[in-house]
Protein backbone atom coordinates (compact mmCIF):
# COMPACT_ATOMS: atom_id res chain seq x y z
CA UNK A 1 0.00 0.00 0.00
CA UNK A 2 2.18 2.83 -1.27
CA UNK A 3 0.84 6.70 -1.61
CA UNK A 4 1.25 6.09 -5.36
CA UNK A 5 -1.15 3.24 -5.10
CA UNK A 6 -3.85 5.06 -3.11
CA UNK A 7 -3.89 7.70 -5.42
CA UNK A 8 -4.52 5.77 -8.01
CA UNK A 9 -7.19 4.54 -7.04
CA UNK A 10 -8.68 7.37 -5.75
CA UNK A 11 -8.79 8.47 -9.00
CA UNK A 12 -9.84 5.47 -10.38
CA UNK A 13 -12.88 5.86 -7.58
CA UNK A 14 -13.32 9.38 -9.02
CA UNK A 15 -13.95 8.11 -12.59
CA UNK A 16 -16.06 5.63 -11.50
CA UNK A 17 -18.51 8.13 -9.62
CA UNK A 18 -18.28 10.51 -12.95
CA UNK A 19 -18.94 8.27 -15.67
CA UNK A 20 -20.40 4.48 -14.53
CA UNK A 21 -24.24 3.99 -15.32
CA UNK A 22 -24.67 1.27 -12.62
CA UNK A 23 -23.47 1.14 -9.28
CA UNK A 24 -21.28 -1.68 -10.07
CA UNK A 25 -18.37 -0.07 -11.21
CA UNK A 26 -18.48 2.84 -8.61
CA UNK A 27 -18.42 -0.30 -5.53
CA UNK A 28 -15.63 -2.06 -7.43
CA UNK A 29 -13.54 1.07 -7.70
CA UNK A 30 -14.19 1.45 -3.63
CA UNK A 31 -13.16 -2.09 -3.32
CA UNK A 32 -9.90 -1.00 -5.22
CA UNK A 33 -9.09 1.85 -2.76
CA UNK A 34 -10.17 -0.16 0.31
CA UNK A 35 -7.40 -2.64 -0.77
CA UNK A 36 -4.92 -0.23 -1.71
CA UNK A 37 -5.62 2.20 1.54
CA UNK A 38 -5.87 -0.49 4.07
CA UNK A 39 -6.29 -4.39 2.84
CA UNK A 40 -8.90 -6.87 2.95
CA UNK A 41 -9.23 -10.55 1.60
CA UNK A 42 -12.82 -9.98 1.66
CA UNK A 43 -14.53 -6.48 0.86
CA UNK A 44 -18.62 -6.26 1.48
CA UNK A 45 -20.82 -3.21 1.57
CA UNK A 46 -24.05 -3.48 3.17
CA UNK A 47 -26.94 -0.65 2.70
CA UNK A 48 -29.46 -0.86 5.77
CA UNK A 49 -33.13 -0.29 5.62
CA UNK A 50 -34.39 0.94 8.77
CA UNK A 51 -37.75 1.05 7.61
CA UNK A 52 -37.94 -2.59 6.81
CA UNK A 53 -34.92 -3.30 9.77
CA UNK A 54 -32.71 -5.33 7.29
CA UNK A 55 -29.90 -5.03 5.79
CA UNK A 56 -28.97 -5.81 1.80
CA UNK A 57 -25.78 -7.17 0.85
CA UNK A 58 -24.59 -4.32 -2.92
CA UNK A 59 -21.37 -5.64 -3.19
CA UNK A 60 -18.89 -8.27 -2.34
CA UNK A 61 -15.50 -9.20 -3.69
CA UNK A 62 -16.69 -13.11 -3.24
CA UNK A 63 -19.78 -13.54 -4.91
CA UNK A 64 -19.69 -17.20 -4.47
CA UNK A 65 -19.48 -16.99 -0.14
CA UNK A 66 -20.92 -13.56 -0.12
CA UNK A 67 -23.54 -13.82 -2.97
CA UNK A 68 -25.34 -10.26 -3.55
CA UNK A 69 -28.49 -11.03 -2.91
CA UNK A 70 -31.61 -10.75 -0.22
CA UNK A 71 -31.67 -9.01 3.11
CA UNK A 72 -31.17 -10.17 6.29
CA UNK A 73 -32.04 -8.49 9.98
CA UNK A 74 -30.30 -5.86 11.24
CA UNK A 75 -27.50 -6.88 13.98
CA UNK A 76 -28.97 -5.07 16.70
CA UNK A 77 -25.93 -6.39 19.26
CA UNK A 78 -23.26 -4.52 20.58
CA UNK A 79 -21.88 -4.35 17.12
CA UNK A 80 -25.30 -1.59 16.14
CA UNK A 81 -24.34 0.18 19.35
CA UNK A 82 -20.60 1.06 17.91
CA UNK A 83 -21.67 0.95 14.13
CA UNK A 84 -24.74 3.37 14.30
CA UNK A 85 -25.25 4.49 18.03
CA UNK A 86 -21.33 5.53 18.31
CA UNK A 87 -20.75 5.97 14.11
CA UNK A 88 -17.21 4.48 15.02
CA UNK A 89 -16.10 1.43 13.05
CA UNK A 90 -16.31 -1.85 14.72
CA UNK A 91 -12.99 -3.48 14.97
CA UNK A 92 -12.65 -7.25 16.10
CA UNK A 93 -9.04 -9.22 15.38
CA UNK A 94 -10.14 -12.71 16.15
CA UNK A 95 -12.71 -15.36 15.16
CA UNK A 96 -13.85 -15.33 19.17
CA UNK A 97 -14.97 -11.59 18.70
CA UNK A 98 -16.13 -12.31 15.28
CA UNK A 99 -18.29 -14.90 16.30
CA UNK A 100 -19.86 -13.70 18.93
CA UNK A 101 -20.87 -10.85 17.01
CA UNK A 102 -21.69 -12.69 13.32
CA UNK A 103 -23.56 -15.80 13.10
CA UNK A 104 -21.50 -16.76 9.50
CA UNK A 105 -18.11 -16.93 11.47
CA UNK A 106 -17.69 -19.70 10.25
CA UNK A 107 -17.63 -19.11 7.03
CA UNK A 108 -15.63 -15.89 7.66
CA UNK A 109 -12.74 -18.49 8.80
CA UNK A 110 -12.73 -21.17 6.20
CA UNK A 111 -11.74 -18.02 3.93
CA UNK A 112 -9.19 -17.23 6.01
CA UNK A 113 -10.21 -14.60 7.87
CA UNK A 114 -10.43 -13.72 11.68
CA UNK A 115 -10.64 -10.16 11.30
CA UNK A 116 -12.84 -7.72 10.40
CA UNK A 117 -13.70 -3.66 10.26
CA UNK A 118 -17.15 -2.39 9.62
CA UNK A 119 -16.98 1.20 8.59
CA UNK A 120 -20.17 2.86 9.43
CA UNK A 121 -21.14 5.16 6.17
CA UNK A 122 -23.59 7.84 7.60
CA UNK A 123 -25.40 10.81 5.34
CA UNK A 124 -27.91 13.37 6.65
CA UNK A 125 -27.79 11.61 10.25
CA UNK A 126 -29.10 7.96 9.04
CA UNK A 127 -26.78 5.12 8.95
CA UNK A 128 -26.77 4.13 5.17
CA UNK A 129 -24.55 1.30 4.68
CA UNK A 130 -20.96 -0.12 6.31
CA UNK A 131 -18.34 -1.06 4.64
CA UNK A 132 -16.61 -4.21 5.21
CA UNK A 133 -13.35 -5.73 5.62
CA UNK A 134 -11.65 -8.69 6.56
CA UNK A 135 -8.15 -9.85 6.68
CA UNK A 136 -6.46 -12.64 8.76
CA UNK A 137 -6.34 -12.53 12.39
CA UNK A 138 -4.90 -9.65 14.06
CA UNK A 139 -4.42 -7.58 10.91
CA UNK A 140 -5.97 -4.31 11.42
CA UNK A 141 -3.80 -2.86 14.08
CA UNK A 142 -4.13 0.92 15.07
CA UNK A 143 -2.50 2.41 11.98
CA UNK A 144 -4.87 0.20 9.45
CA UNK A 145 -7.69 1.14 11.41
CA UNK A 146 -7.26 5.00 11.21
CA UNK A 147 -6.86 4.38 7.62
CA UNK A 148 -9.86 2.91 7.18
CA UNK A 149 -11.52 5.87 8.70
CA UNK A 150 -10.04 7.84 6.28
CA UNK A 151 -12.13 5.98 4.09
CA UNK A 152 -15.09 7.86 5.29
CA UNK A 153 -15.13 10.22 2.29
CA UNK A 154 -15.05 8.14 -0.19
CA UNK A 155 -17.30 5.83 1.12
CA UNK A 156 -20.14 8.67 1.12
CA UNK A 157 -19.61 9.43 -2.10
CA UNK A 158 -19.56 6.06 -3.34
CA UNK A 159 -23.03 5.38 -1.35
CA UNK A 160 -24.43 8.84 -2.75
CA UNK A 161 -23.24 8.00 -6.27
CA UNK A 162 -24.82 4.35 -5.99
CA UNK A 163 -27.76 5.03 -4.52
CA UNK A 164 -28.87 6.97 -7.99
CA UNK A 165 -28.13 4.54 -10.01
CA UNK A 166 -29.63 1.03 -11.08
Amino acid sequence: MTDKQVAKALAGLDAAIADSKTAAPIWSALEVLAKAAVGAKLFTVMQVDFERDVAARVHTSDPVSYAVSGTKPINRTHWFDIVHGERRPFVANTIEEIAAVFPDHQTIRSLGCGSVINLPVVIADQLAGTVNLLHEEHFYTAQRVAAAQALSLPAKAAFLAALRLP
